[in-house]
């Protein structure tokens, strides 16, 4: 019996929202940019802001309990926490977030090279809890000195000044793009054809992958909260085995 996937191939998370101050004396996450994937914040507690930058320009949109909103890749975005944010998180494709799908809004001189964004980038998970903390507020407070910058140049050059922090943007993420193709394949993709196959099915009148119906559950993965971009993270994994299966 299958076990069926999240719907549509996407990933869940639960986001509480960094209350540490940045430079500009807001509190919040890290400013940063998905390359390939749509994200949907459903507020489930506390209030804020998130700040974005598209063609359109920059603006600010207020965040409260149930508050649901949605932005594509190359939206530019930050969190600005106000009290107790807490967010679900539903993002586009899978596992790509995690494999490298967002790119910080660092100032241009690290985005222009790869090694110093790579090294401004890393979060070990292995370190100590004070230690991943020190330098999640680093990297956040790196980020925000090129947000700043950014939100100035589309102040005054418009759209070129984005469309050239997409391309930098591009180029970072450029190396990952062939293992991106297979987590897509093995996920999303292999959804899609799930979906393709069954329509052909109910066509025929064939009740199809209805004979596979199930049930799944997942708990929280064990141990603390990650350092994300914005906050402290929980996820879930989704067990091999529907209930009842052999999974224990």
């Amino acid at each position: 019996m299958r076990t069926p996937r999240f719907p549509g191939g996407t990933a869940v998370s639960n986001l509480q929202v960094y209350d540490r101050q940045a430079p500009d004396g807001l509190h919040g996450g890290t400013p940063h940019v998905h390359t390939a994937s749509s994200e949907a914040y459903v507020v489930v507690a506390g209030s804020g802001e998130v700040h974005t930058i598209t063609p359109d320009g920059v603006a600010a949109d207020a965040l409260a309990v149930g508050t649901v909103l949605w932005f594509g890749p190359g939206t530019v975005h930050r969190l600005v926490n106000h009290g107790g944010l807490e967010i679900t998180v539903v993002m586009q494709n899978s596992g790509l977030p995690e494999a490298g799908d967002a790119v910080f809004t660092f100032p241009r001189e690290v985005m222009a090279d790869r090694a110093a964004y790579e090294a401004a980038a890393h979060l070990s998970q292995d370190a100590s809890e004070e230690e991943r903390a020190r330098r999640a507020a680093t990297r956040r407070d790196l980020a925000v000195e090129g947000y700043l910058e950014l939100v100035e140049s589309v102040g005054e050059d418009g759209g070129a000044a984005l469309r050239e922090f997409h391309r930098l943007a591009a180029e970072v993420v450029r190396p990952r793009v062939g293992e991106w193709r297979e987590i897509w394949r093995e996920n999303v993709e292999q959804e899609l054809e799930l979906t393709r196959r069954q329509f052909a099915s109910l066509a025929r009148g064939d009740p199809g992958v209805m004979h596979e119906a199930a049930l799944a559950r997942t708990e929280p993965l064990p141990g603390p909260r990650r350092f994300g971009m914005c906050g402290r993270l929980r996820k879930w994994r989704p067990k091999a085995d529907p209930p009842g299966g052999g999974g224990g």
